[in-house]
């Protein structure tokens, strides 16, 4: 199953395991997929002395994890492999008190205290980009809190499990039988769906953090944020970084191939690269983090985070970058991972053979459109003005293909639905404001990018997109505080532009706060 490289790797992952680990495989016999599995835990057990096997007769196919004899509270209905076998190498990891995605102790006080019991499940499918960190923030939260259990379900595999609960995208997670969350999300976004949801055990007792201060805070992890925290760093300022993840939306890029210098790579390793350019300096990383206000008292900027934290400084770079924009129509909301997907490449396996649209005629939407017609049946590209604004190269690619059709100057009304799925889609021409139905299975909003603002924009002044105004050095509306990236006015929203902007930030709050 593992190649040879790859085994020898594990020997290293797994060296200094201090607890005995079983991986307890059940699974029907005739399974299809039960010898891949085996074949699977095997070559994971074989990598260290600490990790055994064991294969049972079972209802259907399962692996789960133990410890010291005793269940972990995770588990895997499938095959982890594709991108959920860092899943399963992390949950080995995290159960043994090691891995650099454990969260602070801020973070796994309130896991500790959410209340009740928690049976959590998240269908995947395994070429999802998404779904790992999803996996991987909930198998964390069932480490460190024994009233928790966390089950990764290969939608695949459990097709009519699927279909019983009307999946379209993915990764959808359950809590205790009831849908949580679908899409994309880091780990305190899970957690603060969990707390909603769920409460908090004797909160009072959960001590209130007490003011942190540091030169100059960072907001956001992304290509901005990373630049404007190293930046900072290499002038010897007290720097720290506030993020949900330090990656931001690079994470869920698949390639990548306009970074100068870097012919290719993909947005994990890039993530991964800005973390550990970071961890070269002091930078204090506070992962998991959203900002819920910012104020202002005389000099001093203070930043409150979801956990009750105050971030006290002179200097904050907004970074926050940006999320995807929503269509804001009757029937999005409520056929979101029913029909309604923002992401072709983890829900597109979903429509096979199937009619989708996508509503959007930029880069991502025509990259979307080439991507989907060799798995649907038919794509219908909706575009709002009179010409598709995508580069030449994608437009040329489109037209090559037999499947897609385009329209523009369509304005999408709203979404129909059965109740249960999407069913069509409802257009308006706009030169002639004629209406029409497009019945189809699913549709892929790609209409750009919305800025994370909203905590800042009662402090500094921002324009009708939500964007943080800046002047040509980063600089806001309001002395002291700085944007960078996505979240700002600069135009074009490309990594090494934002890299860029990040670096410009750091250097402009320099100047600013070296001549008082």
């Amino acid at each position: 199953m593992l190649d040879n490289d790859l085994k020898e790797q594990l020997k290293t992952v797994f060296t200094g395991l201090e607890a005995q680990y079983l991986l307890y495989v059940s699974a029907p016999e005739q399974h299809e997929s039960r010898d891949d599995l085996i074949a699977l835990i095997k070559d994971v057990a074989d990598s260290s002395e600490k990790i055994d096997y064991a294969v049972h007769e079972g209802e259907y196919l399962q692996l789960k994890l133990l410890k010291n004899g005793q269940p972990a509270g995770i588990a895997f209905r499938g095959v982890p492999t594709g991108h959920e076998f860092t899943s399963l190498l992390l949950a080995i990891l995290n159960s043994d008190g090691k891995g650099k995605n454990r969260p602070d102790d801020v973070i796994c006080r309130r896991v500790a205290s959410l209340k009740g019991e928690i049976k959590l499940t998240t269908y995947v499918s395994l070429t999802c980009t998404n779904c790992p960190d999803v996996v991987q923030a909930l198998n964390l939260m069932a480490l460190l809190n024994p009233h928790i259990t966390h089950e990764m379900v290969d939608g695949a595999l459990f097709q009519e499990e699927v279909e019983a609960l009307h999946i379209q995208a993915v990764p959808a997670v359950y809590a205790n039988g009831q849908l949580l969350h679908v899409g994309k999300a880091g780990f305190g976004e899970l957690l603060l769906a969990l707390e909603t949801q769920f409460g908090l055990e004797a909160q009072d007792e959960m001590a209130e953090s007490p003011e942190q201060h540091y030169d100059v805070v960072i907001v956001g992890g992304g290509p901005a944020g990373s630049a404007a925290a190293i930046y900072s760093a290499r002038k010897g300022l007290n720097v720290a970084i506030l993020a949900e993840s330090i990656g931001g939306q690079v994470k869920q890029t698949a390639g990548i191939e306009n970074l100068i210098s870097v012919p290719y790579t993909q947005g994990e390793e890039l993530a991964a690269h800005l973390r550990a350019h970071i961890e070269v300096y002091p930078v204090a990383i506070f992962e998991h983090r959203l900002i819920t206000k910012m104020e202002l008292r005389g000099s001093e900027r203070i930043l409150h985070t979801q956990n009750g934290e105050r971030f006290i400084t002179q200097f904050v770079i907004i970074a926050t970058g940006a999320r995807w924009r929503k269509l804001n129509v009757p029937g999005e909301l409520e056929y979101t991972g029913h029909g309604v997907a923002y992401c072709p490449h983890c829900d597109g396996p979903f429509y096979k053979n199937k009619p989708v649209a996508v509503v959007g005629g930029g880069n991502s939407g025509i990259e979307a459109a080439i991507d989907l017609a060799g798995i649907c049946s038919k794509v219908t590209v909706l575009e709002f003005l009179d010409t598709l604004k995508a580069d030449e190269v994608l437009q040329k690619k489109l037209k090559t293909l037999p499947n897609v059709e385009v329209f523009t100057a369509s304005q999408t009304v709203a979404i129909e639905g059965d109740g249960d799925k999407v069913t069509g889609i409802r257009v308006k021409e706009r030169h002639t404001a004629v209406e029409r139905t497009l019945p189809l299975s699913g549709v892929f909003v790609q209409i750009g990018l919305s800025p994370n603002s909203a905590p800042f924009q009662e402090i500094v002044n921002t324009n009708a997109n939500g964007e943080i105004e800046i002047d040509t050095h980063c600089r806001t509306s309001q002395k002291g505080i700085y944007a960078a990236g996505d979240v700002s006015t600069v135009p074009y929203k490309q990594i090494i532009i934002s890299m860029g902007e990040g670096a410009k930030a750091a250097l402009s709050a320099y100047e600013d706060r070296i001549r008082g």
